[in-house]
């Protein structure tokens, strides 16, 4: 029997296509709500080291993929309901005032997103309502995972071998197509706030990340990346690249935000090898994905310990420091390291950082500066507009040394990194502008120049770039 009027709670799933709440929503009543909430404390709130929770590039971000949801919503004869506030207050209110008897979502595993969702379910099942859990963010389930979730290995290498070999990716769900039925009960939809009513500096240079909002933008980068310009036939080459916007992939603030199904992207991928071409590099995109299930299936495994500073690991007087001068340094992209210093000014300036990028400023401020990793992880929790809480903390669990992954201990020397990765010196040249004049073979080695052959390129330390928080070339290891 269908149920007669029913809510579906949009959360970082913000799509129609492979959405199995909407789609079970649709399929088991006769209305259906879509609600989303600007939850304050997220948007308000502060993290334990007090940095805004998100930044200005992700709340942009979000507010053009409520706004594309709404517009395709409208499409089918449905609207989005918007609302600030509490999350489960807003909920159990509309749902009442409408008489929904169910909330439909997609459950969320990590610990703030949980308290909200038990929140929510105490409130319902006083009112003699249901909040049914659905899943939408990973590649596989984990019901056909050949372990449990508390079993999952520690180490990626066995966790890819094991899922690869014995289980399929199921299908995506589809769009909903039909014209939704109209709603019985009057529902104003309310305002996308703007980013000035909520408190943030609106972007201008948001152009330069090359992100847009939203599931239209989504499904076109994935298209565009596949079938225009066939970019994915060299992902394994180029993803690590450093400037511009096609070297790799860029779906991962659409994936983080849910805008994009990591299923639709895995089947896309599989239809191309079949109709245009297979290679390394093809499968390598599929590969990237399986991290970051394996990052979601450990903060899942872990819970809170990969918020702490021991990490999964749990190891106990770790050489972390918290050194709040230092940090800010680093943080501000004036460490006097110029390829420290030119990803962290392109973070600042777009919310946006290669993954090499990434891996090489957190082994320098967990590894080389010897700062409590956590400061760098809430860093980038509000910083990036692809921020991901798993695969964040994951990551910075592994390059900090903290993590399950048997090279815990890796570090990159940084002047290697820049030889290998921006020879020409283009990267840094173009966000360090004060470098230009710089030749690249000496801007490899800047550390090594005297004064004097830095004022002849118009450098002056001290005074239009910082002198080096660190000696050179003391790195461990050859990465």
């Amino acid at each position: 029997m269908l149920r007669e009027r029913v809510i579906v709670w949009f959360r970082q799933d913000l799509r129609l296509h492979d959405n199995e709440a909407l789609f079970e929503a649709i399929r088991q009543s006769k209305e259906v709500i879509p609600i989303f909430v600007l939850d304050e404390r997220q948007i308000f709130g502060k993290t334990s080291f007090e940095f805004p929770k998100i930044g200005k590039f992700r709340m942009k971000f979000l507010l053009e993929s409520i706004e594309d949801l709404r517009s395709n919503l409208k499409k089918l004869g449905s609207d989005l309901i918007v609302r600030v506030g509490h999350t489960e207050n807003i909920l159990i209110n509309i749902a009442n005032q409408t008489k929904a008897t169910a909330i439909y979502c997609n459950r969320e595993r990590t610990e703030e997103e949980v308290k909200v969702q038990d929140n929510l379910e105490k409130l319902l099942w006083q009112e003699g309502k249901e909040l049914l859990y659905f899943r939408g963010k990973m590649l596989y389930y984990t019901a056909d995972l050949p372990f449990p979730v508390t079993h999952t290995p520690d180490i990626f290498s066995q966790f890819r071998k094991e899922v690869e070999r014995i289980i399929p990716v199921r299908d995506p769900f589809p769009t909903p197509t039909k014209q939704f039925q109209p709603l019985t009960v009057p529902l104003d939809a309310g305002e996308i706030p703007t980013m000035e009513k909520l408190g943030f500096i609106d972007v201008d240079n948001f152009d330069k990340s090359g992100f847009e909002g939203g599931e239209t933008a989504a499904l076109k980068r994935l298209n565009d990346y596949l079938w225009v310009s066939e970019g994915i036939l060299k992902y394994k080459e180029t993803r690590n690249g450093m400037l511009g916007r096609n070297f790799s992939s860029r779906f991962s603030a659409w994936l983080a935000m849910g805008c994009l199904s990591p299923k639709m992207i895995y089947h896309e991928i599989r239809r191309f090898e079949k109709e245009r071409m297979a290679n390394e590099s093809t499968y390598w995109l599929i590969f990237e994905l399986l991290w970051r299930d394996f990052f979601r299936l450990m903060g899942k495994k872990y819970k809170s310990k990969i918020f702490q500073i021991g990490g999964t690991r749990n190891l106990e007087n770790h050489y972390f420091k918290t050194n709040f001068e230092i940090f800010q340094k680093w943080a501000d992209g004036n460490t006097g390291v110029p390829f420290i210093d030119a990803n962290m000014k392109e973070l600042n300036n777009t919310g946006f950082m290669s993954n090499r990028g990434r891996q090489v400023v957190a082994s320098f401020l967990a590894k080389d500066l010897k700062i409590n990793w956590l400061l760098g992880a809430e860093y980038f929790e509000s910083a990036l507009i692809d921020y991901d809480v798993c695969s964040n903390y994951g990551n910075w669990n592994y390059v900090a040394g903290v993590g399950s992954d048997p090279r815990e201990d890796r570090s990159f020397n940084i002047q290697a990194q820049s030889l290998k990765y921006d020879q020409n010196g283009q990267f840094v040249k173009y966000w360090l502008p004060e470098l230009k004049q710089i030749p690249a073979d000496k801007l490899i080695a800047f550390n090594s120049l005297s004064a004097n052959e830095l004022s002849s390129y118009g450098v002056n330390l001290g005074k239009n770039y910082p002198f080096s928080i660190v000696s050179y070339p003391k790195y461990s290891k050859r990465f």
